[in-house]
Formats: C-alpha cells, sequence, structure tokens
C-alpha cells in the first residue's frame, strides 16, 4: 500500500463528525451508566458511537486492525501493521455529568507510530485533526504550539488514573513540583482534549500517567505535527503504556526535570 495516509484524512473527518453527531444527539437522554471499575463509567453512547466507528473505519481501510477503548479485534497489536485506535467517548464522566470537555478521537497507526489523527469536541463543535507531514489543524486553520519559554509562564494540565493508589505518591510529588512553579494546573478530564490543546496553544504543557493507546494515539501526532514535543518522564521517546509528556518544546526539560524531582 501506498504510504501516504492524506486521501483518508478527509473521508476520516466525516466519520468522526458523524460519531459527534451520535453524541450531541445523546447528550441530554438519560444515561444508561455501567462501571469497568469503582469510578470507571461506561455509558451506551461509548458502545454506540464504537460499533458506528468500527463499521465505518473498517469500510475506509479494510486492512487496518481496529483497537477501541470499549473493545477491540482479538489479537490486534498498535504496534504491529495498520491499526485504527479509538476513544469512542473521551472524558465519559464529563460526558454524564454534562461537562462539555469530551472528545471522540480516532487515530491510524502504522508499526505503532500515530500517521493520521482526529480530535473531535462534539459539544465545543472544534475538530483537530493531522495527517503525518501536513502539520497540525483545527476547523480548517492550521495551528502550532505556544511560544511560552518559561516554565514559571506554562499553563500545565494533567490528568489522574481511575485507581490512584497505587502511585498516589508519585502524583502528589509531581504535583507539590508542578503546582507552585507553573502559572497554573488545569485537569480537564480528556487527554485528547489536553493534547489537542497543547497543539494548538492553549496549553504549554500536558503530563499524564497509565495512559491507554487510544487515549493517546491521535493527540500524540497532532502534538508533534504543531510543532510539539513529546517524551517520557526522562525524556525517552514516547511509547505505548508509557508517562507521557507532551509540550510546546520550549519547557519542555524543564517540565520533565519538575515530573522527575524527588524520585
Amino acid at each position: 500500500m501506498n504510504k501516504s495516509f492524506d486521501d483518508l484524512l478527509s473521508p476520516g473527518i466525516d466519520i468522526v463528525m458523524e460519531a459527534s453527531a451520535i453524541v450531541r444527539d445523546n447528550w441530554n437522554r438519560p444515561h444508561d451508566i455501567t462501571h469497568k471499575g469503582a469510578i470507571d463509567l461506561v455509558t451506551e453512547t461509548d458502545v454506540k458511537v464504537q460499533a458506528f466507528l468500527r463499521e465505518a473505519l473498517s469500510k475506509l481501510l479494510p486492512e487496518a486492525n481496529f483497537i477501541g477503548e470499549e473493545e477491540c479485534s482479538a489479537n490486534a497489536d498498535p504496534a504491529k501493521g495498520l491499526c485504527w485506535i479509538v476513544d469512542p467517548v473521551d472524558g465519559t464522566t464529563n460526558f454524564v455529568h454534562r461537562i462539555p470537555m469530551v472528545g471522540v478521537s480516532v487515530a491510524l497507526c502504522d508499526d505503532g507510530r500515530p500517521v493520521l489523527g482526529i480530535i473531535d469536541a462534539p459539544m465545543l463543535t472544534e475538530c483537530f485533526y493531522a495527517v503525518k507531514g501536513g502539520g497540525a489543524w483545527l476547523n480548517g486553520q492550521r495551528v502550532q504550539v505556544s511560544e511560552t519559554a518559561s516554565v514559571q509562564n506554562a499553563l500545565v494540565a494533567t490528568g489522574f488514573p481511575y485507581d490512584p493508589l497505587p502511585d498516589f505518591a508519585g502524583i502528589m510529588r509531581r504535583l507539590a513540583n508542578i503546582l507552585p512553579t507553573t502559572q497554573g494546573l488545569r485537569r480537564l478530564g480528556a487527554a485528547s482534549l489536553d493534547l489537542a490543546y497543547v497543539a494548538c496553544g492553549r496549553l504549554d504543557a500536558f503530563y499524564e500517567c497509565g495512559l491507554k493507546p487510544w487515549d493517546m494515539a491521535a493527540g500524540w501526532l497532532i502534538v508533534m505535527e504543531a510543532g510539539g514535543m513529546i517524551s517520557d518522564f526522562n525524556g525517552a521517546p514516547v511509547k505505548f503504556g508509557a508517562p507521557l509528556c507532551a509540550s510546546n518544546g520550549r519547557v519542555h526539560e524543564a517540565i520533565l526535570k519538575l515530573l522527575t524531582a524527588g524520585q
């Protein structure tokens, strides 16, 4: 197959927009909520959106595997071959409480590296997208990371795992290092939007541990195409399952020092 994925972007955006319409249609309706964990929620909308995306994306690129938050193809490996990686409703807890920080996130990976990424915020009418080598875009306008160069002027976002107890000391240590040193700390509740906001310059950095491939795949590419930087907390190249730090690049080293101080 031709390794140019440009032709998939426009139909991919159309598919994500249809998925977002499902989210909007269900926004004000009573939700059928179940629990995957003590506070890890799933609704009928998550399931419905993922089923739609699985069918539509499989038609768009039949040879690609599929991995989604709610279920995935047997033996699908995001590090091997072509693979769609989908979060049907990123920020389900926000969705349940009708907080509009919700994203539909779709990425196409080729041997573990994202080559196409689309993040739509259904309730905010903002669609972020990128294809490898083509820059990062928001609603048709090219975006880039911020020019903030001082960590003291950096607005940083983070997220927390559904079960914070195993790394509670680490979470609190990182908060204690970041909070008093930066301009401020935000917690949006949807990692896809955190990454999209780094890409368009609203945030200067974002960090989180325990992200799944569907939380980060699309945003990973969009940040990189916007001129940003992504690594693990030690500065090594990012990989699925590792702690993630994304930034405008200018404050990256300083943020990493704060994240690892006192380990």
